[in-house]
């Protein structure tokens, strides 16, 4: 790897990824019914997995115990992803040989190790080197952090129209100072409180499920009565549903505010 890579599934002891395992496609993906799951299987993982013949055991109790309802059918949800920290700030394999004393268990996992081990998201070829950086200084939650290192359209846009106003791109370095974090962080943090978040519970940021087949949403900005609007892509990427011009407004309000906030700061101290 070259010398600056950024590790974006474990960037650092705060907070790590576990989207591609399929963490994010249960029907249910609050963080209080994930970190539940991620709870009990790391410590039924601690209590019944002493090596290789006890994998199948745990993997049957596991899909016993817990829901197996999904957003999107095809997509796996390892039963091997738990928390790999007494804190809990970590998601990660089980099967890892960091986890047992330097045995190599994802050989017993649904995708193998092989696939495991050489794996990069799109995030890792999409975003540029400060965005990753950025996100990596201002997000430390394991659950936000998924969310939105995972999130293309809503990283990029959000840099995107902090670049335009400062006529440069931001310095990802910056992105840990306290008032500069804090507001990058309540940008972010609107994919989970966003006010205009869709009710329907198939929808996933800008995608919808249906069983086997996903769909990609979109405003319908004429009904409104409105032109598409400036922040589409980051009203999409927050599961949007307007029913007036005025929510369509007080929304794009809400952005501009967030932006406008991060910029003045970034320029003025």
């Amino acid at each position: 790897m070259e010398p600056d890579f950024i590790h974006l599934c474990q960037p650092g002891p705060e907070k790590s990824c576990g989207a591609c395992c399929g963490l994010y496609n249960y029907a249910i993906s609050t963080k209080e019914a994930l970190s539940l799951r991620l709870r009990s299987r790391t410590a039924l993982f601690k209590e019944k997995v002493s090596g290789p013949e006890d994998l199948r055991f745990f993997s049957s109790e596991i899909k016993r115990r817990e829901s197996q309802e999904k957003l999107y059918e095809v997509i796996y949800c390892c039963e091997y992803l738990g928390f790999i920290d007494a804190g809990e700030k970590k998601v990660g394999c089980l099967l890892h040989p960091l986890q047992n004393g330097g045995a190599d268990l994802r050989d017993a996992s649904f995708y193998g190790k092989e696939l495991c081990e050489g794996h990069f998201c799109p995030s890792y070829h999409y975003l540029t080197r400060e965005e990753k950086k950025g996100l990596v200084n201002c997000i430390d939650d394991w659950y936000l952090y998924g969310l939105c290192v995972t999130d293309i359209d809503l990283v990029k846009e959000y840099f995107r129209f902090i670049s335009q106003a400062i006529y440069q791109a931001p310095c990802a370095e910056r992105f840990k100072e306290d008032e500069l974090k804090k507001i990058a962080l309540e940008f972010f943090s609107l994919k989970i409180f966003w006010p205009f978040r869709s009710q329907e519970t198939n929808r996933f940021g800008k995608y919808y499920f249906d069983g086997s087949q996903y769909m990609i949403s979109h405003i319908d900005y004429q009904c409104l009565g409105c032109e598409r609007s400036r922040f589409d892509k980051i009203f999409l990427s927050l599961a949007s549903c307007f029913h007036s011009k005025e929510e369509l407004i007080e929304a794009e309000r809400i952005i501009q505010s967030t932006i406008d906030r991060f910029v003045d700061h970034y320029r003025n101290f």
